[in-house]
């Protein structure tokens, strides 16, 4: 059967609710969950009206109900109601629908059940005031619940609706128009959509490439460290495959186009986080689980204690046995209420929101800290999260005769004319001696070779070579070897004490990377790792993660490149770095904004620590409802008479009232004793607890 992507209910093959994407059918449950799906931007606005006019109304009925009593104030209490239960709360009458429909119990259902009960039972007392001695309205409880878990809907979709944006961006960034090669040789700009498979191009240096293909004249470097993440440019020669989104750096070359549109590399990596961002399984909320074994039991009791008092008190002759029997449904089902339960999650999540901003870590996903707080695996991103995004100069080597500065000064002279990775390196270290460049001439770029030109009379050049530390750059003077410059890509401050601390969690540590395997074999060594992959494109990261799903981890995929996106979705949770791309920071989870690695640790423990207040929260607010079920059925009537109902709406209100205190006092205990853990790492740097009760 299939599974609704965006709420993860089963649907009918027959159901006449569904959209075709790239010739599959994709099912939903309802019209607003394939309005999420297809038209983000649509559902998003749809939720923030009914978000607002839920905040406007609500806030006036929770001070009125607590603060005033004058006349008819329970019809100005009803007519602010009217628009968040109708208008705010009718997307979980839609998905109750469903529930019913599928025959299955979710947090909608028991919303809608609460809510509505509260609401229609207020109505009735507002209407007939003495029908019910000393009865109470519900209205600030029914509203507060549609906006306290509406609030939740509204931020779920604003993160599903960024990482569907990232994917576009991506493919924003192919070119409009290609240059097309026509059978007589000549150029014409076309656009690029129009660019069929055999057709030839030409590129430019500094122009990305429009589609995949294969080199049939010139030689050039290309950047293609948005698909592998590493800023080293790679030699392309004739017979050479390009690729979509890669960067021609500094030679011009004719290809033939062998991919175009979606299936160039570009389209299958925006495929694949479109798949990944809507694909990946739905994590049923606590309250989703609860109320699947809740709801059946309060509507069972419920149902039955109207039905004993009916026939009961009929037979005893009781001229109060529908009204009886009518308070004793509305009395189980707003003592069962889920007042508590619907804060349980929110004002927790904004405590935790709060710890996590002061330490640096945006979390754009609620939903992935119940992950986090389980994580056994964190695999690492190498180039620009464990190490640094451009090399650095490493050593200066210098023959006799010739100071670091006067070598340093030559070469950057040619440099400072290329924008290559490493010759920014080494401009930049001559701008940080402050050293004089004098004017070069006759310069000519050899890709893959180095560069040359004329430098005061004399011709100098600079051949790029790689060796396991890293690259390195001989400058040669009429062609004596003068000296060289050795350069690395370091580590990330912290990098190491992460790495530690998140072993010493007992979590396991890999590497991936684009790189080559000495290098990262390298940096695995420096770091005391002996997990790692090179020389892997952006699916593959994606398909390692995957493997590591299926032998029973649960992976944190830290990253900060476009090539990364993938399997920042894949990942049970994506953490992009905040010096990171926009795409990568749009797909991640969570968001290190400091660049601190040593926040990955605090974050999994802010998660551990959030997750069990939650479950703390839902149990305290289970415990209440539930142990006055009974109560509200009628299990005191033989003690104190049939007079009992006329408090029992006062008690229900008591219960949600003081559950929801207990919640809300709970959740403020965690911040104090969280950030104290937190103060305790920096200062001591010892093991950090992942869960538990705070």
């Amino acid at each position: 059967m299939p599974t609704d992507p965006v709420c993860g209910m089963y649907v009918p093959e027959d159901s006449s609710i569904f959209t075709v994407v790239d010739g599959e059918k994709v099912y939903f449950c309802s019209k607003s969950c394939m309005q999420e799906y297809t038209s983000p931007d649509e559902r998003e606005k749809s939720l923030r009206y009914r978000l607002a006019v839920a905040w406007i109304f609500s806030l006036p009925i929770l001070i009125i109900t607590y603060l005033f009593q004058f006349a008819y104030r329970d019809y100005v209490l009803l007519l602010l109601a009217l628009p968040v239960q109708v208008y705010s709360g009718y997307v979980f009458y839609q998905g109750a629908y469903m529930a019913i429909k599928s025959r299955s119990g979710n947090m909608d259902l028991l919303i809608t059940i609460g809510t509505v009960t509260a609401f229609v039972f207020s109505l009735f007392i507002t209407i007939f005031p003495k029908a019910i001695i000393s009865a109470s309205i519900y209205y600030d409880a029914s509203a507060f619940i549609i906006t306290l878990i509406l609030t939740g809907n509204y931020v779920e979709n604003s993160t599903k609706k960024r990482a569907n944006r990232s994917a576009s961006r991506l493919v924003d960034m192919i070119p409009a128009t290609s240059h097309f090669i026509n059978d007589s040789g000549v150029v014409v700009d076309r656009k690029t959509s129009e660019i069929s498979l055999g057709d030839k191009i030409l590129v430019k240096p500094g122009e990305m490439f429009p589609c995949d293909g294969k080199i049939y004249e010139g030689v050039t470097e290309v950047d293609q460290s948005i698909l592998t993440g590493e800023q080293e440019p790679v030699v392309k020669r004739v017979g050479d495959v390009v690729f979509s989104g890669t960067s021609n750096l500094n030679g011009s070359v004719r290809m033939e186009v062998s991919k175009t549109g979606k299936n160039t590399t570009v389209g299958q990596v925006y495929d694949m986080i479109r798949k990944a961002s809507t694909g990946r399984a739905k994590v049923q909320k606590i309250a989703d689980r609860f109320s699947a074994i809740f709801i059946p039991i309060v509507l069972t009791v419920a149902v039955a204690s109207a039905i004993f008092w009916v026939i009961f008190l009929s037979y005893v002759g009781s001229p109060y046995s529908v009204e009886i029997a009518v308070l004793s449904f509305v009395s189980v089902v707003v003592i069962a209420c889920p007042c508590a339960i619907g804060l349980a999650g929110p004002i927790t999540m904004l405590i935790s929101s709060s710890i996590s901003s002061e330490n640096g870590i945006v979390v754009k996903n609620a939903g992935s800290l119940d992950r986090l707080a389980k994580a056994t695996r964190v695999v690492f991103d190498k180039t620009g999260t464990l190490t640094a995004s451009d090399p650095e100069i490493s050593s200066i080597t210098v023959n006799s005769g010739m100071t670091e500065d006067d070598l340093l000064a030559l070469g950057a002279a040619l440099e400072m004319n290329s924008n290559h990775p490493v010759a920014r390196a080494i401009t930049g270290e001559a701008k940080r001696r402050n050293l004089i460049l004098h004017k070069s001439t006759e310069i000519k770029e050899t890709p893959g070779t180095g560069i040359e030109g004329v430098v005061d009379g004399n011709k100098i050049g600079l051949v790029r070579s790689m060796q396991q530390s890293g690259s390195a750059v001989d400058i040669l003077v009429n062609g004596v070897k003068m000296g060289s410059i050795g350069l690395e890509y370091p580590l990330r401050e912290g990098a190491k004490e992460a790495i530690n601390q998140l072993q010493s969690m007992g979590l396991s540590v890999s590497v991936l990377s684009g790189d080559s395997e000495a290098a990262v074999k390298g940096i695995a060594q420096n770091l005391g790792l002996n997990d790692f992959h090179s020389g892997i494109f952006p699916g593959q990261k994606a398909d390692i993660v995957k493997e590591y799903q299926q032998k029973g981890d649960y992976v944190i995929f830290v990253g900060d490149g476009i090539n990364d996106t993938v399997a920042l979705e894949t990942a049970d949770v994506g953490i992009a770095m905040g010096s990171g791309s926009d795409i990568a920071r749009d797909s991640g989870d969570l968001i290190i904004l400091s660049n601190d690695l040593n926040s990955i640790p605090k974050a999994i423990v802010i998660a551990g620590k959030t997750i069990s207040k939650i479950r703390q929260n839902i149990f305290w607010a289970i415990g209440y409802n539930s142990a006055l079920i009974p109560v509200a059925a009628g299990i005191l009537v033989p003690a104190f008479g049939l007079a009992v109902y006329s408090v029992l709406p006062m008690l229900a209100a008591l219960a949600m009232g003081f559950s929801s205190t207990t919640v809300v006092t709970n959740s403020i205990l965690m911040k104090g004793r969280t950030e104290k853990i937190l103060r305790d790492i920096r200062k001591t740097g010892v093991n950090m607890p992942v869960s538990g009760s705070t």
